[in-house]
């Protein structure tokens, strides 16, 4: 017994000793650490959170993004929980580069105690500050006052969605949070005035109030708050009622099991896009069991014509998309009339539910796995790098045609070629 407790005293004293040396070795000053390959691991496994940018020397966007990280990472840094920020040159250690499955530049990933997941957030450096600092926060923010609401309400920032539970207790709420932690901001105000019910437009409790900033969105719920039914309003409420298609936002759908009601258009940006965007709410609000999107030819051509879409489609049209490689068309709505555009819509909802629908599946690979595996700077280098070598061969072929023949082709030839030579000379000798 003696022996086992020497021995697991030994292995604590050499854990915590073989930790210690492993952090002295990096120099935690609010500068960007520097990895290679030697020290990742020993780096990844010394710090519960570091924000690691794999970049290639020769990358624009890389360079425009140092200075950025450069600003963040003392202030980072200096939190109550720090987040150390590093860079490792993937161009070169091909290795790391492998096993994290880096394919572009820059691709920015942080570590969570040693897991990593991928960042898709700002890379301007005090909104890069802004949108890390969730990671690092508490899991529900408890808010005794008017004035903790409102500075919780704009520390939070635009880029998450923010629950906050009015005459909620925290445990009413506290797994959840937990579980979309990476996703939302979350809260509990235990004392607040009649103004703030007013401002977030509640008239009773328990409620939970729905923030999406950056799309001036707001939703309430009143129950139930059993668990199922919680979970269902949170997971439906991470996004925005109608949600604009783009590689960022298609990112953030991989883990959303519900159909996705597409709606196709000329141009997102236009005024007669806006108005259909605000019945597309409408309806969307009714079936929140749905996802609903658009995307506008003009912004994003190449993903709008795996759904077969050309330029003599009739647009606006709406198809119902799985997220991957199979989309349905419903009979006798496959595009929006100018008049009564909100009719349209709920017509094409009630023959999608009846199931009058043709089942089709995308032209060229399912759009999500393109989207996870975005072609990086190198495999297009190595593309056109083939594509040129394959032109310059070809180029070669037509200007010398080669043929390959028998050897009894060769010497007839030879035979040929002599008997003419010597029947050239006897003429030449008979003019003579």
């Amino acid at each position: 017994m003696l022996r086992q407790l020497l021995l697991i005293a030994f292995f604590l004293l050499w854990s915590s000793s073989s930790i210690a040396s492993s952090n002295k070795q990096f120099k935690v000053d609010g500068t960007v650490l520097e990895l290679d390959e030697s020290n990742f691991d020993s780096a990844i496994a010394s710090f519960d959170y570091i924000f690691v940018d794999f970049y290639a020397p020769w990358c624009g966007h890389c360079k425009r993004l140092a200075p950025e990280l450069d600003k963040a990472a003392p202030v980072l840094a200096g939190l109550k929980q720090p987040i150390v920020i590093a860079k490792v040159n993937a161009d070169k250690y091909t290795r790391l580069a492998s096993k994290y499955d880096i394919d572009g530049f820059p691709t920015l990933k942080i570590f969570m105690h040693g897991v990593p997941m991928d960042y898709y957030g700002p890379r301007k450096a005090d909104l890069l500050v802004r949108f890390l600092r969730k990671f690092v926060a508490l899991d529900v923010a408890i808010l005794n006052s008017d004035s903790a609401i409102r500075e919780f309400v704009e520390a939070a920032g635009t880029h998450f969605p923010i629950f906050v539970g009015f005459g909620l207790k925290e445990s009413m709420i506290s797994n959840l949070a937990i579980k979309y932690k990476k996703k939302a901001w979350f809260a509990v105000a235990k004392d607040f005035s009649e103004d703030i019910m007013a401002l977030y437009d509640f008239d009773k409790v328990p409620a939970l109030v729905v923030l999406h900033p950056s799309y001036n969105e707001q939703y309430i719920f009143y129950g139930p708050f059993e668990d199922k039914f919680l979970e269902d309003f949170i997971k439906q409420s991470l996004f925005p009622l109608v949600l604009p298609i783009n590689q960022d936002t298609l990112k953030l759908l991989k883990d959303d099991d519900r159909k996705i009601v597409l709606t196709i258009m000329e141009d997102e940006a236009d005024e007669k896009s806006r108005e259909l965007s605000k019945l597309l709410k409408a309806a969307a609000s009714a079936n929140r069991d749905l996802v609903f999107g658009y995307v506008g030819i003009k912004q994003w051509e190449d993903f709008i014509e795996s759904f077969g879409v050309t330029k003599k489609t009739k647009l606006p049209k709406m198809i119902v998309w799985d997220g991957d490689e199979e989309y349905f068309s419903v009979i006798g709505s496959e595009s929006i009339d100018e008049l009564d555009k909100g009719s349209q819509i709920t017509k094409f909802l009630e023959r999608y539910r009846e199931g009058s629908v043709i089942q089709k599946r995308i032209s060229g690979p399912s759009l999500i796995g393109y989207i996870n595996s975005l072609i990086g700077i190198r495999a297009i280098y190595i593309i056109v790098f083939v594509v040129a070598v394959m032109m310059l061969i070809q180029t070669i072929t037509k200007e010398e045609p080669l043929r390959v023949g028998t050897r009894a082709e060769a010497d007839h030839a030879s035979r040929s070629t002599s008997q003419e030579s010597r029947e050239h000379h006897q003429s030449g000798d008979k003019e003579d």
